[in-house]
């Protein structure tokens, strides 16, 4: 594995688990100092207890005050902005405080971390990450203030990556079936429908996903900007009508 973030200091949000922790997982590997923050940031520090680059912090990335104990860490040269929540059901049986709590985790949170973290960015240099989804551009049933998130997600790649370049880079990577726990509450039939609407036949790893971050995040990246990177092995690009 190269040294493309040796000296560097990288923010992972949810990073507990799935995309977040694999990602984690490979910018310390890369030679990153790496604070990851989730709410269950106690169980991911026994996960990852053999890796002591990484530095676990506790929090809800919808609320201000996180955002000040991430900034008391100090300087940061990668913010990967990865945590979301998805709660399942159709618009008419989404509650407000759902829709309020998904916004919140997974647009919300992105914009308090940008706001908090970027003029210090700014001066340095850096970039920013922001793990969106293919529900931003494909609508599935049961999913509306996931789908909101995630599009909003993609404007707001835009938006930032005009407002603070050329200092910082702002890419967001969109992610299809990827079998992380959010596959848990599927079955099996589920997932081989998921499987079989794949141009590649299977399901993505996490550490592929952290792979297209690592790259949007390095140097190698280095001309790249305001971009939004499909990794969903084919899924958005097939149909099996007519």
């Amino acid at each position: 594995m190269s040294g493309r973030f040796a000296g560097r200091r990288a923010v992972v949000t949810g990073g507990a688990s799935g995309i977040g922790a694999a990602t984690a997982r490979r910018l310390a590997a890369e030679g990153a100092e790496v604070l990851v923050v989730d709410v269950a940031a106690e169980s991911a520090a026994e996960a990852s207890e053999t890796m002591p680059e990484i530095v676990h912090l506790r929090g809800d990335v919808s609320a201000e005050e996180t955002w000040e104990r991430i900034a008391a860490w100090g300087r940061v040269d990668v913010l990967v902005s990865n945590a979301a929540v998805v709660e399942v059901a159709p618009a008419h049986e989404t509650s407000l405080e759902s829709w309020n709590r998904q916004l919140g985790v997974g647009l919300t949170a992105a914009f308090l971390g940008a706001r908090r973290l970027l003029p210090p960015m700014a001066a340095t240099g850096g970039a920013v990450v922001i793990t969106s989804s293919v529900h931003a551009v494909v609508g599935l049933p049961g999913h509306p203030a996931y789908a909101a998130a995630k599009g909003g997600l993609t404007a707001l790649t835009r938006q930032l990556a005009v407002e603070y370049g050329p200092a910082v880079r702002v890419n967001c990577v969109l992610p299809g079936p990827v079998m992380t726990p959010a596959w848990d509450r599927v079955d099996e039939r589920g997932r081989a429908g998921s499987v079989r609407a794949t141009v590649l036949g299977r399901f993505g790893a996490p550490e592929e996903v952290a792979a297209v971050i690592a790259f949007l995040a390095s140097d190698e990246a280095s001309f790249v900007t305001g971009a939004c990177l499909t990794a969903d092995g084919g899924w958005s690009i097939v149909k099996d009508s007519a």
